[in-house]
């Protein structure tokens, strides 16, 4: 009886072994139940470092910004200390010049100046969210395994699952989003929920600045607050749909959902699973939408992005593309695990601590139109001569693509369209990178916004607050920035910027006093005079 072990003298490197010659750091959960009981009863005995505080606190200006503690802790309790040293490894190898968001479960963030180099992201510079660890599987001995409501439940070799005269291939260009994107704007405004697996402080944008705007002098929290949890790839595998009908020969009338279950290991209060996560039949069975995927952008998946095979689901959030997959279910319900049944919720304004439920959101799937600035930065000074350049991103899940941006330099009552040339070329499930050179007469604090409209006219809420949802996800508002406009072009401020020069200072250095005088005294007398500061009577 599980209630009869002394829990002292568990073997946990023995009851928790991983069990498959070649896969390393995979430890199989869902099919020993009594596994499960043992580490919950293991977990529940322990005591683990508190969740971080980060919503009403600075975040820290290092780079890992957020520990995993608590995560970490779960592993060695479990034995399982060589997943944890395994994925540091592999984010040494694979994403050294990321932003470590969060350094176990990893999350990593795009540079900007990286991410605006063309709509395709490169390998190293794709942004990264796991849940778990990262396994080391050897695909010569992979297989991956299709049950539940299938009409012959199979396993197939990724030899088998490669060989194009078996199951035929497909390429398709995807935008993989994260649903905590921009994220950062909703902590900011109204602090939400701290999930365990900490809702880590994602940027809004979605690309990246040139050297000029990432200068040593601009604090790595200020990049934060701009940066994205998007990246675009083309990936090459097969259609799920076909794997269902050439291998299983299709589904049973009762299958409605196909989950996925990926080789990493998760917990939840205590609980431990393998990441499970599930899209409904009618997503599937659109061709080229739910992929088996193997190779990403030209070359075998990186081990952090999934390898030797993950699932990419066109236009859902990011959680539903399962990494490590090695196991898919046919189900008649959704999931039941804990990503898909209890988290990526979404609530009404008026649901949070006092009375969520899991039962109260509803599930997240396709992902909403977005857009955000990413040059030029929040409170960056831009000198200009009536025009200031931006740059960013717009996207929109779901199967629909972005037709229109539109920003504007006056908070949102003038907008004015991207021309389209100045756009990336249009992709059913990829964003569109943006550029326009924007006029702007005024001068001083300026707030620029940009909204985005897609094929089905579809656009984005005016503000934070009309999106703001206690498990923050999905910030689908007018992105804004604030800039500090100098336009040059006006004489009395070219005059002024040659004075700076003259005296070595830098308009840029905005708040920093002239160290000489404003005016002569000839002049400033012979104005008041002029133009009296008072009335005469």
């Amino acid at each position: 009886m599980l209630s009869d072990i002394d829990l002292n003298s568990v073997d946990v490197k023995k009851e928790f072994a991983e069990e498959t010659a070649g896969w390393t750091g995979y430890v199989e959960w869902e099919k020993y139940p009594e596994k499960k009981a043992l580490a919950k009863r293991i977990l529940d005995t322990k005591k683990f470092t508190p969740i971080p505080e980060f919503q009403f606190v600075p975040l820290p200006d290092t780079n890992p910004v957020l520990i995993g503690h608590r995560w970490k802790e779960y592993h060695e309790v479990l034995g399982l200390k060589g997943i944890v040293d395994f994925s540091w490894e592999t984010v040494q190898k694979e994403k050294p010049d990321m932003i470590h968001l969060l350094d176990f479960p990893y999350n990593g963030e795009t540079r900007r100046d990286q991410l605006m180099e063309g709509k395709i992201t490169s390998n190293k510079c794709h942004f990264i969210r796991n849940h778990g660890g990262v396994p080391d599987i050897n695909e010569d001995v992979f297989e991956i395994e299709v049950g539940g409501l299938v009409k012959n439940p199979v396993k197939i070799s990724f030899k088998d699952l490669k060989d194009p005269s078996k199951f035929p291939q497909e390429t398709v260009t995807v935008t993989l989003q994260c649903s905590g994107t921009r994220r950062i704007e909703q902590i900011q405004q109204y602090p939400g929920d701290g999930d365990e697996l900490i809702n880590a402080p994602w940027g809004e944008g979605a690309m990246y600045v040139d050297l000029l705007v990432t200068a040593s002098d601009i604090s790595l929290l200020l990049t934060l607050n701009h940066i994205p949890t998007s990246g675009t790839a083309v990936y090459r595998g097969v259609a799920l749909k076909k794997v269902l009908k050439i291998a299983c020969g299709g589904i049973l009338p009762e299958c409605k959902h196909l989950e996925f279950i990926g080789a990493d290991t998760y917990f939840k209060k205590n609980n431990v699973y393998n990441y499970a996560v599930s899209v409904p039949w009618r997503k599937v069975r659109h061709n080229e939408e739910v992929l088996l995927a193997w190779e990403m952008n030209g070359e075998p998946l990186p081990k952090i992005h999934g390898y030797p095979l993950r699932v990419v689901v066109t236009g859902y959030i990011g959680a539903r593309s399962c990494k490590w997959v090695y196991r898919i279910n046919a189900l008649a319900e959704p999931s039941l695990g804990p990503v898909q049944s209890q988290e990526y919720l979404y609530y009404t304004p008026q649901i949070g601590k006092q009375n969520v439920k899991y039962s109260n959101g509803f599930s997240i799937q396709a992902m909403p139109v977005s857009s955000a600035i990413i040059f030029p930065l929040d409170k960056q000074v831009i000198v200009h001569d009536g025009k200031v350049t931006l740059k960013g991103w717009a996207y929109s899940g779901g199967g629909n693509w972005v037709q229109r941006v539109e920003v504007s330099n006056d908070g949102g009552s003038v907008w004015y369209a991207v021309p389209e040339e100045n756009m990336t070329q249009k992709h059913y499930h990829a964003w569109r990178l943006w550029k326009i050179d924007l006029p702007t007469d005024a001068e001083g604090w300026l707030e620029f916004c940009v909204r985005t409209w897609d094929s089905s006219n579809n656009t984005e809420p005016t503000f934070v607050r009309s999106a703001w949802n206690w498990d923050l996800h999905v910030t689908s508002s007018c992105h804004r920035i604030k800039i500090y406009s100098v336009n040059r072009s006006r004489p009395d401020t070219a005059k002024r910027l040659k004075v700076l020069e003259e005296h070595g200072a830098d308009v840029h250095n905005l708040t920093k006093p002239a160290e000489f005088e404003l005016e002569d005294l000839n002049e400033f007398l012979e104005y008041r005079r002029k133009y009296p500061r008072e009335p005469e009577d």
